[in-house]
């Protein structure tokens, strides 16, 4: 069986929804390939032989044109430069420059940077703290491999949210190691405890940002501590963790392939080594089944 396509990021879904004996919300999930913006529904599971190969073709997500060289996750170097979806203020939102006039497009930043925003908790490789947009839960979090998340804030700008995260970063990790991701499920954690614990330490610093920001009236951007949320726990499809961490790169090899053993984060993880799907957004790929 084979498929060809522009690839894009697996899209992740919960299924078998349940409530622990300790009150976490915990599901299964289940992942779908997307080739050229559409969801195909790929038959594979695990134990199954799989082939991935790139064409040669690489095409910009934003624009369509076929680009030499991916940029920021699937852009040619005109979209990577104008785009604010490519602006350093994505990968470090404490950073936003809205409100200083110089935003590279108005449009994008009322459809992403103001609206609810979620600061949350996360274990994936271990404790870590995040945001996302509200309406991208739990996408953000099974995109990162996290066997647990639970959200602690909401509030109403991206920007603030991440000068939360960056407050919190003080003591808590911002960023997953994704090596260690791969080579087994982390130790679960209390993060209710955690959570009391973090905003208990960092009350008057919470309350300083509030302030600062409450004086913007363009915007609500109040910061609302959730403190009614449930944990969420998330099972990935893995019969088998690799004993060696081997990154599989369709740029040195235009053809890889292996034996399915399990899927984390966006990662697939082959009897041959591990390959993230992400990376290769915007590549021209045929995958087949055997």
């Amino acid at each position: 069986m084979e498929f060809q396509g522009v690839c894009h990021k697996m899209h992740a879904n919960l299924a078998n929804h349940s409530v622990t004996p300790n009150h976490t919300e915990q599901a299964n999930v289940e992942y779908t390939f997307i080739l050229d913006r559409s969801k195909v529904d790929i038959p594979f599971s695990l134990g199954q032989s799989i082939e991935i190969s790139w064409t040669g073709n690489i095409y910009c997500t934003s624009c369509g044109k076929k680009t030499p060289k991916s940029y920021s996750q699937g852009h040619c170097f005109k979209c990577f430069k104008t785009k604010a979806e490519c602006d350093m203020c994505i990968m470090k939102p404490e950073t936003c420059h809205y409100h200083m006039g110089t935003c590279r497009e108005e449009d994008f930043a009322q459809r992403v940077c103001f609206q609810p925003h979620i600061v949350y908790l996360a274990n994936s490789s271990g404790l870590k703290v995040g945001i996302t947009r509200i309406n991208q839960m739990p996408t953000r979090w099974l995109d990162q491999g996290a066997s647990q998340a639970l959200p602690i804030m909401k509030v109403g700008s991206r920007r603030l949210s991440g000068h939360l995260e960056t407050m919190f970063a003080e003591q808590v990790a911002d960023k997953t190691d994704w090596r260690k991701l791969l080579k087994g499920s982390p130790e679960p954690l209390d993060l209710l405890e955690i959570r009391d614990e973090l905003i208990g330490e960092f009350q008057d610093q919470i309350e300083e940002i509030s302030n600062e920001f409450s004086l913007n009236l363009d915007f609500n951007e109040d910061v609302e501590l959730l403190l009614s949320e449930k944990p969420k726990s998330f099972i990935y499809p893995i019969a088998q963790y690799p004993a060696k961490i081997k990154s599989l790169n369709l740029d040195k090899t235009p053809t890889i392939q292996g034996i399915l053993q399990g899927i984390k984060g966006q990662y697939l993880m082959l009897d041959t080594g591990v390959i993230n799907i992400r990376k290769y957004t915007g590549y021209e790929l045929i995958i087949r089944f055997h």
